[in-house]
């Protein structure tokens, strides 16, 4: 109630978790947990609650609630829409139609992914082929009650998430396979974080119903505790029993895919600017290179000129799921195609342009720019880089993905981390799990520019290799305080960074040549690594550093060159020093700012 005893009016949005909830209207998150569990609702502070539920707590404080308009949902999330949904945004409101909705399969590895996969396919699709035999393209199609439906046969989040990493998201929804005798387990808990993260709906298939262990309710409990709350406990998520070995089940899963797809509102432009994702690409011994392109807005054709990343081709030929050629394809239509050049990223963005030579083109210009621009490369986003985009107003929000040893380490981290969420910069935690950081940890964090933070747990070799490629920052502790000074110092643009140095070489002083008005400068031999012109040199004379500074000169026989690698001789000055001795060695080795670990 506000101090003159009128009920005030708050806005809230579809879903909204508890500490947003709390924040809106100024209140304590512990009030709001109260009124919940008052309510039949058990929800901790980082829970997401949807509409109905966020509106009756607010009524029994005294608001008056009404649903925020999608309009302004759009607008905040401007930034993180895929090319090809801003294509399909450009295109005339008039000229768009419904399209089938595209679905991906996720779950525990051993859940039923694979058996749902092709329950689904032979219900659906192989009563009409010459012996049931699908060509495995990476995609197919499925009909219920007259409507199409697409799905993405990837091999689980991993691949979901490396496409949504490159801008593809290809999947308008993802269903969620958990079997009812075993439950919500990590892997479940990682799919639906990735999930989310990409701001997909997700199904639940509650699948192995059929198994005497089965415990639905359990498993519906289990799924509210990760923000899953199941439809028929007012939640939001639609869970659908099913029993994909005995194909039970099956209508009422496709019921639901097309019953969710409907509210989505998932339209393209079938005559518009063609635009899709390459699914998968191989080159095969007797047809060359093929690939499997999802369509998603536009209509490709055999003849047409598609370009994508540095490769491009005119299509000789196209293949629907079934194998059999066909000379078109519309909007969410996977299509397996021959005519590229070379063999293209899965999850890249292929587009359709008007010749050959504007292909070579585009090519040309991209390397050119990427020449023309070596810091372009992916650099580790830092956190004083992310408070950096935050000021000039590239992000709104520190994604954070959370590991730690133990329940009982993760939980007091998660309530101080939610608790520092109150200034400018909000802080939304992805994904928090006990264990060490593995390559699905990076995936995530590469696809919704998070950083990983681990508490006294390890990152095995495979997710630093990941995260080094993928320029994801790994922060790990062994004290809580430091962590959350750290995370409070960058939410204040306060936090220091500190100079990390990698040693890239080492070269052993042979010689040593006076030239008038330059000194002495050394002929050496790189002993291991490479001696670069840019980087820093340092003088090492019998283990000791006797002087530290930058290369003023770098040739190979008598040409300048950037770089000497290791069995070539190079003639080397350095800035401000030329008293070398025979048998110096001088180490090669960059500089670069980096976070306080």
């Amino acid at each position: 109630m506000s101090e003159n005893g009128q009920t005030r009016t708050i806005e809230l949005p579809g879903t909204i978790t508890v500490r947003d909830l709390a924040k809106t209207m100024d209140a304590s998150p512990i009030e709001i947990i109260k009124t919940l569990m008052a309510n039949g609702v058990m929800a901790n502070i980082n829970q997401q609650i949807d509409f109905d539920t966020a509106a009756i707590v607010a009524a029994e404080m005294g608001y008056e609630v009404t649903l925020e308009t999608p309009e302004a949902d759009e607008e905040e999330d401007q930034g993180e829409i895929p090319l090809w949904r801003r294509v399909i945004e450009e295109e005339d409101p008039a000229e768009l139609e419904t399209r089938p909705p595209v679905v991906t399969i996720l779950g525990h590895v051993d859940h039923g992914k694979t058996t749902l996969l092709d329950a689904i396919r032979h219900t659906n699709v192989a009563g009409g082929e010459a012996g049931g035999i699908t060509q495995h393209i990476g995609a197919y199609q499925a009909e219920h009650n007259g409507r199409t439906i697409t799905f993405l046969d990837t091999p689980g989040h991993a691949a979901f998430t490396a496409m949504r990493a490159r801008g593809a998201q290809g999947a308008d929804l993802v269903i969620l396979v958990v079997a009812a005798d075993d439950g919500v387990m990590p892997q479940t808990k990682e799919a639906a974080a990735h999930a989310r993260a990409a701001k997909v709906p997700i199904i639940v298939a509650m699948n192995k119903i059929d198994r005497s262990g089965a415990d639905p309710d359990r498993v519906k409990q289990q799924l509210a505790e990760i923000g899953l709350v199941p439809d028929e406990w007012d939640g939001d998520t639609i869970v659908v029993p099913i029993s994909a070995k005995q194909k039970q089940g099956l209508d009422d899963l496709l019921e639901a895919i097309v019953l969710v797809a409907e509210g989505l509102n998932i339209r393209a432009n079938p005559r518009g600017r063609c635009i899709g994702t390459v699914i998968e690409a191989e080159r095969d011994r007797a047809r060359g290179v093929v690939a499997t392109l999802l369509v998603q807005n536009g209509t490709l054709n055999v003849g047409d000129v598609v370009l994508v990343g540095n490769t491009y081709g005119r299509l000789r030929a196209m293949f629907d799921f079934r194998g059999r050629k066909i000379r078109k394809a519309g909007p969410s239509t996977p299509v397996s195609v021959m005519g590229l050049n070379d063999v293209p990223q899965a999850g890249d963005l292929f587009q359709v342009v008007s010749s050959e030579r504007e292909a070579r083109e585009k090519i040309e210009a991209r390397i050119q720019a990427q020449q023309n621009a070596p810091a372009a490369a992916k650099s580790v986003t830092s956190l004083e880089q992310l408070f950096d985009r935050f000021q000039a107003g590239e992000v709104r929000e520190l994604r954070l993905i959370i590991r730690a040893d133990v329940q009982g380490s993760l939980e007091p981290i998660i309530n101080s981390l939610n608790e520092m969420s109150e200034g400018d910069i909000k802080i939304n935690i992805l994904h928090a799990e006990t264990g060490n950081i593995g390559e699905s940890d990076i995936m995530l964090a590469s696809a919704s520019d998070a950083i990983v933070i681990g508490f006294n747990v390890q990152a095995d070799s495979a997710a630093r290799r990941l995260a080094e490629a993928e320029g994801v920052s790994i922060r790990l502790y062994d004290i809580i305080y430091r962590l959350t000074e750290d995370i409070e110092k960058a939410l204040k643009g306060m936090l220091e960074p500190e100079e990390k140095e990698t040693v890239i070489g080492h070269a052993e002083v042979r010689q040593i040549f006076h030239i008038k008005k330059v000194g002495n400068v050394a002929g050496c031999r790189v002993v291991d690594g490479e001696v670069r012109r840019n980087a820093r040199i340092r003088v090492l004379r019998g283990g000791q550093s006797v002087f530290e500074g930058s290369v003023a000169s770098l040739k190979h026989e008598q040409d300048d060159v950037r770089e000497v690698r290791a069995g070539f001789e190079c003639g080397l000055s350095i800035k401000g020093f030329d008293a070398f001795q025979i048998g110096d060695i001088l180490e090669s080795y960059t500089v670069e700012k980096v976070a306080v670990a």
